[in-house]
């Protein structure tokens, strides 16, 4: 099975559709991206925008969910042939790691601190709070309780 997703203008996935292996294929057996999208358009519009995802992540990044955007040829973080989809950009502070397609708090303060075994066992987790960022990004990270 091939999966296609539909993007809208704006390259947000809209849906994701479930496409059998010999609709993506030439007379060969060669499957290829280019017949899947156009057996996709003769199902659903001419018109209609389509990429192929790969379930288990091995193509674009991300396997495409509906809100997700396509960004592709995106100068980010130095690089500009970007191929991916990626989720909602969770803060407007984050930034996307092109080659690994995920959101990334900024290097100050980076990463959530480590939980000590006694938070893991009362299951408390670290959040992000975007205004504590902006007012001082050291109270950046918030510890909450289930």
């Amino acid at each position: 099975m091939a999966y296609f997703a539909q993007l809208d203008d704006n390259n947000v996935v809209t849906q994701v559709i479930v496409v059998s292996n010999s609709d993506t294929a030439d007379n060969n057996g060669v499957e290829a991206e280019s017949i899947g999208v156009a057996f996709c358009q003769i199902l659903l519009g001419a018109s209609t925008n389509w990429k192929q995802t790969s379930y288990n992540g091995n193509m674009r990044g991300n396997y495409a969910g509906i809100g997700y955007t396509y960004m592709s040829n995106v100068a980010t973080l130095g690089v500009g042939s970007t191929d991916i989809f990626i989720p909602q950009k969770p803060y407007n502070s984050w930034s996307v790691g092109v080659t690994t397609a995920t959101w990334y708090p900024p290097a100050n303060p980076g990463a959530a601190p480590a939980l000590t075994d006694d938070q893991i066992a009362a299951e408390v987790t670290y959040v992000w709070n975007e205004s504590n960022y902006q007012a001082d990004p050291a109270t950046a990270w918030v510890l909450t309780t289930p």
